[in-house]
């Protein structure tokens, strides 16, 4: 998944209205930013292989330590302990930051085929492979990401224009990477799989801008 992940990054605004857009999609997309950098190093690995899905390009060889169940887990309890260590009055939101981490995990289940690792070093691999069936990925995930712009939406409200113009293009700017990445030609090779991966920190970086932008609803 690409734009289901922001939709709940989107969404957990409403369930911690302190916590900055930017750190929301680094919660939500910490699974990717990490396989992007453990394969440029080395430590994981993907082969660009069309085909293999029916919307993504890539052949998942081994990525464990990003995206097994168990370093998902781990991964979301450090999250959240990072943000709480850091931000001691906000338990709440270190709560929602570390399910944000895991729901990472639980989107990919869906989405992948049976490439999803269990553990750090076993051979079971699972996924629900709804990537099978274009129809019902653009369903699930335009439901995911349209529910998650609607709780932002009612949660904040801009302050100026940066708030309203700078959000609705960071949309689109998701919108149209979703169909190049799932329609578009196929990265040459798994490095430039991975730096696109790390790309995805200029949008991060965009959230933050944003969410400055904006205040909180008052009802």
């Amino acid at each position: 998944m690409l734009i289901g992940h922001f939709g709940l990054g989107l969404g957990a605004k409403k369930a911690a209205p302190a916590v900055s857009l930017g750190t929301l999609f680094i919660a939500c997309q910490f699974a990717d930013l990490l396989f992007g950098i453990l394969v440029l190093l080395g430590v994981e690995q993907a082969e660009v292989q069309p085909g293999i899905t029916k919307m993504f390009p890539l052949n998942f060889v081994s990525y464990p330590y990003s995206h097994s169940l168990v370093a998902g887990c781990i991964w979301s309890v450090i999250f959240g302990a990072a943000y709480f260590a850091a931000r001691r009055s906000r338990a709440s939101a270190a709560v929602t930051l570390a399910l944000l981490v895991f729901s990472h995990w639980v989107l990919d289940f869906i989405s992948h085929r049976p490439d999803l690792p269990l553990t750090l070093h076993g051979n079971t691999r699972v996924g629900l492979d709804l990537w099978a069936s274009i129809p019902g990925t653009l369903a699930v995930e335009g439901t995911i990401f349209a529910a998650g712009i609607a709780l932002y939406t009612r949660t904040t409200v801009p302050r100026d224009r940066i708030g309203s113009i700078g959000l609705w293009s960071l949309m689109v700017v998701l919108l149209v990477l979703y169909g190049a990445s799932s329609f578009g030609p196929p990265p040459p090779n798994a490095a430039a799989a991975a730096w696109l991966a790390e790309a995805m920190w200029l949008l991060v970086a965009w959230a933050y801008w944003v969410d400055g932008h904006r205040l909180p609803h008052r009802n």
